[in-house]
């Protein structure tokens, strides 16, 4: 399939891009500057395609079979950039998704997503963002899979994980590798029981394919 990634030139889409490449599937990596090119076609893109989260990109899913939304405003950025990007973009997305008949969307939330009100200040306008893009997703007609992980590391990935269809501690113990992230995306795109699921991840003992597989 053709698989665009939202969110390419980010920490996890750069992990996504490579990842990618080594599946059979065709990348499509978007960005939102020209000077990013080079850099993702270095790691492994098939193919490069400018487009503006805050503007209009339909024209990115051209002859695309899936998308993997790994996009995000970023911690340094305020609520409004949160809001337009997380929340805003990602709708758009689903849209554009919808117009083109993809197969599957992956999309990366979190497992704040599920209650704002318990989130800080800082951290709530992102939870808010994460669980209105969730609920859109889950509405509309889309094979869907939502990945929540927890709190992002960038240590060494294990290929191994722990899955759940339910959050069952706490959400900022759900800490993982950005890296085994990036597995958990690709390799959900082949699986036909997370279609129109939602799982929680963090780091684990299972293999990610196997963790992934048992859900079905």
């Amino acid at each position: 399939m053709n698989i665009l990634v939202i969110g390419a030139n980010g920490n996890t889409g750069k992990k996504v891009i490579q990842k990618l490449n080594e599946t059979e599937h065709t990348s499509v990596a978007m960005v939102r500057r020209e000077e990013q090119i080079n850099e993702l076609k270095a790691l492994g893109a098939d193919k490069i395609v400018l487009g503006d989260l805050e503007k209009d990109f339909s024209h990115a899913f051209k002859d695309i079979d899936g998308v993997i939304f790994a996009a995000g405003s970023g911690g340094a950025t305020g609520a409004d950039k949160t809001m337009l990007v997380d929340l805003w973009g990602a709708k758009k997305a689903v849209d554009y998704a919808e117009q083109s008949k993809v197969k599957r969307f992956i999309h990366l939330t979190a497992t704040d997503s599920l209650d704002p009100d318990s989130e800080t200040e800082n951290m709530k306008p992102y939870a808010v963002a994460k669980n209105l893009s969730d609920y859109y997703i889950k509405n509309s007609t889309l094979a869907y899979t939502l990945i929540h992980p927890g709190p992002l590391n960038n240590d060494i990935g294990s290929g191994k994980i722990d899955v759940t269809v339910e959050l069952n501690n706490h959400p900022n113990s759900y800490t993982i590798a950005r890296e085994d992230v990036a597995t958990t995306l690709v390799q959900a795109l082949d699986i036909n029981s997370l279609q129109r699921a939602s799982i929680f991840i963090q780091s684990g003992d299972h293999d990610i394919k196997d963790a992934l597989n048992q859900l079905q």
